[in-house]
């Protein structure tokens, strides 16, 4: 099976699986190095060529430097990936950031990456009552501009923050954002701001952490506490949609079509996000290389127009969740904040 490639720009083409890195960070996964960079290798050979890490993710950006110097050590070759990387400024600094401190941060991501220029940074930013953001992204188009950074993207910016930026004439190629059958926040209105933009969605989140799997088809409801901040994350979600018996429910009518055909949920999920508007790429979580080939097969098949709305039929059962993209999240007292770890750049 063939992955399917994007291309964001001429000449730089991504895989529309992407490979996740925040499960790879400290903290997350206490496994061998070696054993991670083995993964990343079967990652490539399988056609998924694109990565997605973040300043943040402490040891993630030097681990997939690591594997840049074996692959090239052992192949004789550049590793033929693209590695989507991130600008996450902590909470606290967000009103006495300088450009010289933007600047230290990307010079330590090409520093740790092993490259002279990064491919994609995707920045973000907590606060938008914080008003330099814009004068931030700015700092980042100057660093574009003089060859540190290929392409800029956001994460997590909901529709009026992407405005702003655009207005402010600095153009992002992707958005970062969490897209899911259980949250279409980004339908509301940022889709169609993208498409008029040329935006592209890079999506995470879109199989809520495991939830819209054959796992919890016709389970209990879980209870706190749950054994990761992804599974508190992604409960949240469901609750906000509706709640256990509407999860139920849309696994329900998932599982029938991919029953047809021979695929599983998970796939049918990740497909159907793949046909939506403006999506260019789904982030996979994926700590190992042992789910590979069951990822690849949402590429073995596509969702016809009547098995779209089959789905979306069922998703008309739920709740439309508050807010646009990351507005829940960013109420930093509210139970989505408060699950969040906001200074972790220093």
């Amino acid at each position: 099976m063939k992955v399917e490639k994007f291309t964001l720009t001429p000449g730089f083409e991504i895989s529309r699986i992407m490979k996740g890195g925040w499960q790879l960070s400290a903290g997350h996964s206490e496994g061998n190095q070696q054993h991670a960079i083995e993964d990343m290798f079967a990652f490539v050979d399988a056609g998924i060529t694109t990565f997605d890490c973040a300043d943040i993710y402490t040891g993630v950006e030097e681990l997939i430097g690591s594997f840049r110097k074996e692959y090239r050590t052992k192949r004789g070759i550049d590793a033929p990936i693209q590695v989507f990387t991130k600008y996450v400024p902590d909470y606290d600094l967000l009103a006495k950031l300088t450009k010289r401190e933007v600047e230290k941060v990307i010079d330590r991501s090409l520093l740790r990456l092993g490259v002279e220029q990064l491919d994609m940074v995707q920045f973000s930013w907590w606060n938008y009552a914080v008003p330099n953001w814009v004068e931030t992204a700015h700092w980042l188009k100057e660093l574009q501009q003089a060859g540190k950074i290929k392409l800029l993207g956001g994460t997590n910016f909901n529709t009026l923050a992407a405005k702003a930026m655009t207005d402010a004439g600095v153009h992002i190629n992707t958005l970062q954002v969490q897209y899911s059958l259980l949250d279409n926040r980004p339908e509301k209105e940022l889709s169609a701001f993208c498409q008029a933009n040329n935006i592209q969605f890079v999506c995470y989140g879109t199989v809520a952490g495991g939830f819209l799997s054959d796992r919890w088809l016709d389970k209990p409801e879980p209870m706190p506490p749950f054994e990761n901040r992804s599974l508190i994350k992604y409960k949240l979600i469901i609750d906000e949609m509706g709640g256990w018996d509407v999860l139920q429910h849309i696994l329900q009518t998932i599982q029938q079509i991919a029953l047809q055909k021979n695929v599983s949920i998970t796939n049918v999920a990740t497909r159907y996000i793949l046909q939506k508007p403006c999506v260019a790429a789904a982030i996979i979580g994926a700590r190992s290389q042992a789910h590979i080939a069951d990822n690849l097969r949402v590429f073995d098949f596509e969702l016809s127009s009547s098995e779209m709305a089959t789905i979306e039929k069922a998703l008309s059962e739920k709740k439309l969740i508050a807010g646009d993209v990351f507005d829940l999240e960013r109420i930093k007292d509210g139970p989505h904040g408060r699950i969040m770890r906001y200074n972790l750049n220093s």
